[in-house]
């Protein structure tokens, strides 16, 4: 008898094969069976009408703290995923010096928007080099097996200490330790090493991070470090300088490692190079022996702005300084008094000293791309939808309609701002990209930027959206469920996932597509020191099942968490799979 069955759904396997009705049998923590009429299970699960998939697989991720407390991991678990990939972007908290701790906590709350009073109340430091963190995470299981980059950030400060600043420059004898640590980090198990190079990430206190002014040579050192080990995946994102020139030392080190090297590929008001070009450029490296990976974005990377979120279109007024940091009752109280609002609404905004001004601009007075989070929206919204457009019909100004809309259900209401990705009006750039082996679904950022962007329901948006409700070119279902499992898993060599097929780690959705619908996003205030954080959930989840057990049922927990710590690429049960 099979420890579990799931009867008469429609599989969409992975392997980018057309959809069949099937049972799945599974015994401890594979699938044994994929075909008609199997045995009985001791559980069993009516899917007829509801599809099955993979696990999905995320690949770009930031619950490097989160995950050291927090067993649920959402809300990405919420959204389908049974494996995540984190310590993206180069930030993390190992190896860390017992001195360094509030700098990394630091980094990261300005890079990735994660509250610092949570993270420091959250984590118990009990590691100082990278192996030992990986230990420490073995500790707590979860929902959700976690995997882990070695991150620049921390690596530079551990072997830096107080020389680690903005234009820093490491001596050879520096970028010797700096490899070693990430070799001893990739032998620990590690999947790869991750770097930022754009003046988009900031520490708290307005730093650079330490990637960004690296040099070519450093970061090809740090890669041939993982060429020792064998495996790894070189893993950054940047503003792609033109005297950078990234694309040719990245085509070089994938060449001389045989390693792939992946990089977030966005529309950017920070990048130099155009999508397109990034795209061609990527493309002239892999035609000469590069393996180089564009991440892409399913929609855009949009901020949601609310009173109480990290912005909002007033963030610059006077008025607005007055009242910030006071508890949020009284900040209700004063926003409802019609003497202020006219106050917010009239002031002149008065900009910091920056070198994104022309981002906290369009924050504060981006209205024709600034768009109202209705029940229904959908992350594709036209330009006729926005706040400028809108406000001109009721014959008010933007500002006056923005602070309505902030005002609605007594202050909790929300503005979508597509800050990247979202040039154009709409997302039909994606479309190609989508339909390219160069390419992987990522860029979720789950578990970050807790006060201003929630994309870790990425798989259900495409599920949602690209598959079935898109109004124009959608993609098909076995393409997407590919994408964001088969695909995401082997960039990564997790070889044992991704699929279903008998030998495969029995990783699985019981989706109703029908029913799926992205819930509206709410802030709450769950995380350690009462840090707040942008959630969604979706309907249509029927279940969710980590190597062989039912996690989530319905949208809720269930209580059992069969998720471990990733250690290198999983490659033995292939050859399981094979027989």
């Amino acid at each position: 008898m099979h420890d579990l069955v799931i009867r008469g759904g429609t599989v969409v396997d992975g392997s980018g094969g057309k959809p069949f009705v099937a049972d799945v049998a599974v015994e401890g923590d594979r699938i044994v069976a994929v075909g008609q009429n199997l045995g009985a299970g001791r559980e069993e699960i009516d899917a007829g009408g509801r599809i099955v998939t993979p696990g999905f697989v995320d690949v770009h991720t930031h619950y490097d703290g989160q995950a050291t407390w927090d067993a649920e991991m959402a809300p990405s678990s919420w959204h389908g995923v049974t494996t995540v990939v984190m310590g993206n972007c180069g930030v993390g908290f190992a190896p860390a010096k017992p001195d360094r701790h509030d700098w990394l906590i630091s980094l990261m709350e300005g890079v990735e928007d994660i509250p610092g009073t949570a993270l420091a109340e959250g984590m118990s430091w009990e590691w100082e080099t990278f192996p030992e963190y990986m230990d420490a995470l073995e500790k707590l299981p979860r929902t959700v097996d976690v995997a882990c980059h070695v991150p620049h950030g921390a690596v530079r400060a551990y072997v830096l200490g107080d020389r680690e600043k903005p234009g820093a420059v490491p001596t050879d004898d520096d970028i010797a330790e700096m490899s070693r640590i990430v070799e001893e980090g990739v032998r620990a198990g590690a999947l790869g090493f991750s770097t930022s190079r754009t003046v988009l990430h900031k520490s708290v206190d307005g730093e650079l991070v330490p990637g960004t002014t690296a040099t070519a040579e450093e970061l090809v050192a740090i890669g041939r470090a993982m060429g020792r080990v064998g495996y790894g995946v070189f893993e950054m994102a940047s503003d792609m300088k033109r005297e950078w020139n990234e694309f040719q030392w990245m085509g070089d080190l994938s060449r001389e490692t045989g390693l792939p090297v992946t990089f977030a590929a966005l529309q950017s008001i920070a990048k130099e190079l155009p999508l397109e070009e990034q795209i061609s450029e990527m493309r002239k490296q892999n035609a000469t022996g590069a393996n180089i990976v564009a991440q892409i974005a399913l929609r855009g990377n949009g901020v949601i702005m609310a009173w109480q979120g990290t912005v909002h279109p007033f963030r610059f007024k006077p008025a607005w300084n007055e009242i910030e940091g006071q508890p949020w009752e009284q900040q209700l109280a004063k926003l409802k008094d019609p003497a202020f609002r006219t106050r917010m609404v009239e002031e002149a905004n008065v900009y910091p000293e920056s070198d994104i001004l022309d981002f906290l601009m369009a924050v504060a007075e981006g209205w024709p791309v600034h768009f109202e989070m209705d029940p229904d929206f959908n992350y594709e919204p036209r330009m006729d939808e926005s706040v400028a457009h809108r406000a001109a019909a009721a014959g008010v100004s933007p500002a006056e309609y923005a602070y309505d809309l902030l005002m609605k259900d007594d202050g909790k209401g929300f503005i979508y701002f597509p800050i990247l990705n979202y040039r154009d009006g709409n997302l039909n750039f994606l479309e190609d990209l989508q339909a390219s082996d160069d390419t992987v679904n990522s860029l979720s950022d789950g578990g970050a930027h807790c006060g201003t962007i929630c994309d870790a329901a990425s798989p259900t948006f495409m599920l949602q959206h690209w598959v079935r409700d898109r109004k124009g070119n959608r993609i098909a279902l076995e393409a997407a469920i590919k994408r964001q499992c088969r695909d995401t898993a082997m960039l990564y060599g997790l070889e044992d996932r991704g699929v279903l097929a008998p030998g495969y780690l029995a990783d699985l959705n019981i989706i109703d597509m029908e029913a799926l619908k992205l819930g509206k996003p709410w802030l709450a205030f769950d995380l350690p020191a009462g840090g707040k954080r942008l959630l969604q959930k979706a309907e249509g989840y029927v279940a969710t099942i980590k190597s062989g057990v039912v996690t989530f049922k319905d949208g809720a927990m269930q209580g059992p968490t069969p998720g471990g710590v990733i250690r290198g690429p999983q490659r033995v049960e292939l050859a399981i799979a094979a027989e």
